[in-house]
């Protein structure tokens, strides 16, 4: 990795509270995907605070591609001895929230939703296990906007006193692009649309209007590739 982008250069995030409130230096960290997560896992771990990765995307579309991206996180949490919690892949329940709003755009009041639904179920278990600190691997992606996350992610955090969303701009100081070394590093997976089945209509229907394939599960990783399942 370019010494510029090594942690011995990153410059450590802080806990938004002092060290000696309840729940410690711990984080719950809400990952959606590996390739989003491992960077920001190992600043926080460089940091000395302890993170606990909490996997809940019930979004994520078809269930093989939901078992792809949650067996990333696994592995690489395994590796780094990091505790995983494997919340419940409830799809019906995450449908039924976004019903009416399958034709909003990307960034819209479906992704408002969406947020909601994986913040919520996030907030909750940090509330119950003793975490004072929760916060997600979503705001890293250029593709997301990090500010309609922070605002999703503060809401739910507002429903359970002391408990804090943690809205570090993990883009920056070299962030973004550490994200990319360490995803070819591990060899993630690298997952071509959002994660609902309808972000996934939305990218074929872009590459057939630009005569582009359509997109393949299980075919691209970062540094190699596997065999191809197309949709």
């Amino acid at each position: 990795m370019d010494d510029r982008f090594s942690l011995a250069n990153f410059r450590r995030p802080m806990l938004p509270f002092p060290p000696n409130v309840p729940g410690g230096r711990r984080a719950l960290v809400h990952s959606c995907c590996a390739p989003c997560a491992g960077e920001i896992l190992q600043a926080v771990a460089a940091s000395n605070i302890a993170p606990t990765v909490f996997f809940y995307n019930p979004n994520i579309h078809p269930a093989e591609e939901y078992q792809i991206r949650k067996s990333e996180n696994i592995r690489f949490c395994e590796k780094s001895h990091i505790p995983f919690v494997d919340a419940d892949y409830d799809d019906n329940a995450w449908f039924a929230r976004v019903q009416g709003l399958e034709n909003e755009p990307e960034r819209g009041k479906r992704c408002d939703i969406c947020f909601d639904i994986r913040f919520e179920r996030a907030a909750l278990y940090a509330a119950e296990n003793g975490f004072s600190v929760f916060c997600s691997t979503l705001g890293i992606s250029r593709w997301k906007d990090m500010e309609q996350i922070n605002r999703r992610g503060k809401q739910a955090a507002a429903k359970w006193p002391g408990l804090v969303y943690w809205d570090f701009n993990w883009r920056k100081q070299g962030g973004g692009r550490r994200m990319l070394e360490i995803a070819k590093q591990e060899n993630f997976y690298q997952q071509e649309y959002c994660g609902c089945v309808y972000s996934l209509r939305d990218a074929n229907r872009w590459r057939r209007q630009n005569n582009r394939p359509r997109i393949e599960r299980g075919v691209k990783f970062y540094g190699r590739e596997a065999k191809a399942k197309t949709q």
